[in-house]
């Protein structure tokens, strides 16, 4: 069991690291550097909620977490498949 005051710094660092992932997106410079910031922004949204599960001891978020876990690579797949059909065809 992971001590209780161990969670706020945790907390802390996994915002921290999705506001460096927020950046991250708008500097690019490709298109698909953008959709994988957005991608480990998402991955970094799961594990909060993960920690919060924890942390809260609400095991009913985890649902939550993993239905986001899926949104999250579906969308940055279709994002992929998107964008790379435009590479394909000149639209770039």
């Amino acid at each position: 069991m992971m001590a209780e005051w161990l969670y706020l710094p945790v907390f802390v660092l996994l915002l921290c690291a999705m506001a460096c992932s927020l950046v991250r997106s708008g500097l690019g410079p490709t298109v698909f550097d953008r959709i994988v910031a957005i991608n480990a922004f998402g991955t970094k949204t799961v594990l909060l909620i993960a920690v919060y599960v924890q942390a809260s001891g609400h095991p009913e978020y985890v649902d939550i977490a993993l239905l986001y876990a899926l949104i999250n690579y579906v969308g940055s797949l279709a994002l992929v498949r998107y964008f790379g059909a435009r590479r394909v065809r000149g639209h770039d």
